[in-house]
């Protein structure tokens, strides 16, 4: 195995220059981090731009963590992060989860280039050492931006094509002992599924979490997300009014009661000071990634209708715990320059829209993301699409499609349409959780890992799961 060891496991330029041998060693947070025990870090260096010219010069360090299988060892699955912009380390404290759902598996975690320990896009402005940390903060944002206008060509090395041709490399290069699974979540399924076009033997089977929809598919790319929260939003309030218990609290269609409260913001705007961000658009549709406090969406509509807060204050506290378990890692924060430059670059359908664009089409919602703005105007130059834009593979191994039906990230009806292409080139099974989430592994709490377990494992399993009700 040619994977080059790093002494610290955070420092990205003290790893490179202390990568030397040939094999994962203990990373040095190993042993400070309960969550992290056990853990072997390496780094693999690989070309900046294996998508370019051939003969281009310059290298990229990708950071790994993998963590041995307890037990009897069965083989290896990679996890791969989505975002894009996110590192490894939101894995990291889904830990245990991930060990019960891959018994016997090492889980081998890269950095996607430009993300945690791997090579960014902006040094030092993202090192862990500079005020910021792996975030920009203060001057740091306009340092980083100036550098990619002035530097474009080095920007586009970070684009998604070269990021799969890492993965390709990591798993090439990688011993097979036993079966070899790939797991990736929301953009990670893209990234998956381009590794895959680019022919990547070995691959025993993949599970996708929560498929991204084709990049062509017009009416679900990421310029309409808030057109998809929306939906499922408004599906939220539906199903309040078709239950008997949660319609009597209401006293009026739900839908009705909250365009009402919306219409009273204009002349009371104390209305929506326990919201966070005073956005109850926002606010709302960001609780549509976790079910549990999706159902109270109702009640807080009606609790902010009587100038109440309790149970606002109930559910933020319940959010907060909930995305606690993340944990705080050095490589947690995700990459903002290298989430502009994917999503611009490749999930963009609409690249012209403006600013008062996207705000005349949020004021006509129930439900809205910041997403759509985000899009608008990139502080510095993207990338074209390359030949293997919205190309599928031509052969797929054993696949597995787990995904919610009020997913508000990733539209359950695009990954239906997407999972009809790509049974094109191989067999593909979909597991559907009615009423689940965005990235089920996370947001699902038996159901879909007993289904992955199940995949893996080569047993078998159930094809639906029932995961939200407004019982309560």
């Amino acid at each position: 195995m040619t994977l080059r060891t790093c002494a610290l496991a955070f420092t990205l330029f003290s790893i490179l220059s202390s990568a030397h041998a040939a094999d994962f060693t203990p990373c040095s947070d190993a042993a400070t981090d309960p969550a992290l025990a056990g853990s072997r870090c390496a780094i693999e260096i690989v070309a900046a731009n294996p998508s370019g010219p051939a003969g281009a010069r310059g290298e990229v360090a990708l950071f790994v963590r993998m963590l041995p299988a307890l037990g009897t060892r069965r083989g290896s699955v990679w996890l791969v992060a989505g975002g894009p912009g996110e590192s490894g380390a939101a894995f990291y404290g889904l830990l245990p989860n991930l060990r019960d759902t891959f018994p016997g598996f090492d889980l081998v975690i890269p950095d996607h280039r430009g993300t945690g320990a791997s090579t960014r896009m902006c040094a030092p402005e993202e090192a862990v050492a500079s005020p910021g940390g792996t975030s920009l903060a203060g001057a740091e944002w306009g340092s980083c931006f100036a550098s990619l206008n002035a530097n474009p060509a080095t920007t586009r090395q970070f684009s998604q094509t070269n990021a799969a041709y890492d993965l390709q490399t990591l798993l090439a290069r990688a011993p097979h002992a036993g079966k070899t699974f790939v797991y990736g979540v929301s953009y990670g399924t893209q990234l998956v599924l381009r590794t895959v076009a680019l022919g990547t033997p070995g691959i025993d089977g993949i599970i996708l979490d929560s498929l991204v929809p084709l990049q062509d598919d017009a009416s679900a790319d990421l310029s309409r997300r808030s057109l998809l929260v929306d939906a499922v939003g408004r599906r939220i309030l539906a199903g309040c009014d078709a239950s008997p218990r949660c319609s009597r609290a209401m006293g009026e269609p739900t839908e009705q009661l909250y365009r009402k409260l919306l219409a009273r913001a204009a002349t009371e705007p104390q209305l929506f000071d326990t919201v966070p961000g005073k956005n109850p658009k926002r606010f709302f549709g960001s609780l549509l990634d976790m079910p549990d406090a999706a159902v109270q969406i109702p009640y807080l509509i009606k609790e902010l209708d009587t100038g109440g807060a309790t149970r606002m204050q109930a559910v933020i506290a319940s959010v907060q715990q909930e995305m606690a378990g993340f944990g705080t890692f050095a490589q947690s924060a995700p990459s903002l320059p290298l989430v502009i430059l994917i999503s611009g670059s490749e999930n963009n359908l609409q690249p012209g829209r403006t600013a008062p664009q996207v705000a005349s089409e949020e004021a006509g919602l129930l439900f809205a993301s910041p997403l759509p703005g985000y899009l608008v105007d990139p502080p510095f130059p993207l990338y074209a699409h390359d030949a293997w834009f919205a190309r599928l593979p031509a052969q797929l191994p054993p696949t597995l499609v787990i995904h919610g039906t009020q997913d508000a990230k990733t539209p359950y009806e695009a990954a239906l349409r997407h999972i009809a292409a790509l049974r094109r080139a191989g067999k593909v099974k979909l597991f559907t959780a009615t009423g689940g989430a965005h990235f089920l592994l996370w947001s699902d709490k038996s159901c879909a890992r007993a289904e992955v377990r199940s995949f893996v494992l080569g047993a078998a399993a159930t094809t639906q799961c029932v995961s939200v009700n407004f019982s309560h």
